[in-house]
């Protein structure tokens, strides 16, 4: 039965049904102080209240015509489900915290497209805080997210992140999973790319072109996937018995850095006849540098980089990099978060996503695009 006539003349909320489930609000706020009932939403739909329930849960047991005359009704009617009061009564909040150390590159814009598709396939939603490469800002954020109540983390680490400053922002409380930056001494899943193999391959590739003066840009934090490249661009040197050209570093947020670390590297006089990139973005701002100089990628010096960002293919000339799949890394952590979630006593779990390498102009084995006589390039 319908509520009573309030006051202004407006229908007050009658009892919910018995059978109505406890998880589910009856009624969503509109602007105006109106509210629109799920029982509103199933007298429009000509359906019952248990099969607006069914639908808002997204269950497959709801046929599709029916999905479809109930959803209608509560775009026409402004039912907007309330899903905090549901949170209240289930005790999970269907969100998660997603800590970026930086959100400026190629690279964290790809993690976060791959973690939001899993989420948003599950019903999740992720609340994105970005540190700044700062630990003390990264700790705030991570206190913040917790008392907005996520049921889990997915942290890419800033610059010095030691565990014991993961361990006061309390993530070793709740579900966490750390993805491309390891975090020594801190015991929670970890998914991230192959860096040291990538960096291998490439420096491999630039071996077996005949190279042996190689120099390398990029990289000024302590950070571990630092570490892990030149783990493996030294590795590949050593194999063949080479010494390391010059090793110059450089912030690797966007290729002004590069360029600037490059032409530093080139007013020395001793120009390499190959240079490894810690990420694309660096080696699209050496190649700029070399340019300048009047060298031409891939044919007076080579240039390699690291995770095949979309320009990479696009560049003149194409740059050759490997992958690091860093969709493919939000993906699998967004789905090691939700299985740690849903079972918290399960064993640590390690996801390392292998790297390929991607042969294009820049090194010199793939033909050169002419330079143009004049006009923009």
């Amino acid at each position: 039965m319908e509520g009573a006539k309030g006051p202004q003349g407006r229908r007050l909320p009658a009892a919910r049904d018995a059978a109505e489930p406890a998880d589910l609000p009856d009624e969503a706020p509109l602007a105006g102080g109106l509210r629109v009932r799920l029982k509103d939403v199933a007298a429009h739909a000509g359906v019952s209240r248990a099969t607006v329930s069914l639908v808002l849960r997204k269950s497959p047991l709801v046929k599709a015509e029916t999905r479809a005359k109930v959803e209608e009704a509560m775009a026409g009617l402004g039912y907007v489900y309330n899903r905090s009061a549901a949170n209240l009564r289930s005790g999970a909040s269907r969100t998660v915290g997603l800590v970026l150390c930086e959100i400026t590159t190629p690279n964290f814009a790809q993690l976060t497209a791959g973690i939001d598709e899993v989420l948003g396939t599950e019903g999740y939603m992720a609340f994105i805080g970005n540190a700044a490469e700062d630990a003390a800002r990264q700790r705030e954020v991570l206190v913040r997210m917790q008392e907005h109540g996520v049921d889990g983390l997915v942290v890419v680490a800033s610059e010095n992140t030691r565990a014991d400053a993961l361990e006061e922002g309390a993530c070793a409380r709740m579900p966490c999973v750390l993805a491309q930056r390891r975090v020594e001494g801190f015991p929670a899943d970890y998914v991230g790319p192959d860096y040291a193999a990538g960096m291998e391959l490439v420096t491999e590739h630039l071996i077996a072109l005949g190279h042996r003066n190689i120099a390398f840009i990029g990289g000024v934090r302590r950070i571990a996937p630092l570490a892990e490249r030149m783990a493996g661009f030294h590795r590949a040197l050593r194999r063949h018995r080479l010494k390391s050209g010059a090793v110059v570093p450089c912030a690797v947020i966007d290729r002004s850095s590069g360029y600037t670390a490059a032409r530093e590297l080139l007013a020395k006089g001793d120009i390499p006849s190959a240079i490894v990139c810690y990420n694309d973005v660096v080696a699209f701002g050496v190649m700029l540098a070399l340019d300048e100089r009047g060298l031409v990628p891939g044919r007076d010096v080579a240039v390699v980089g690291c995770d095949d960002v979309d320009e990479a293919g696009l560049h003149r000339p194409a740059l050759t990099t490997f992958t690091t799949d860093p969709r493919v890394v939000g993906r699998e952590a967004a789905r090691l978060l939700l299985r740690r979630i849903a079972h918290p006593e399960r064993p640590r779990e390690e996801i390392i996503i292998p790297p390929r390498l991607v042969i294009r102009q820049s090194c010199g084995a793939g033909t050169v695009a002419k330079r143009p006589t004049g006009g923009a390039r």
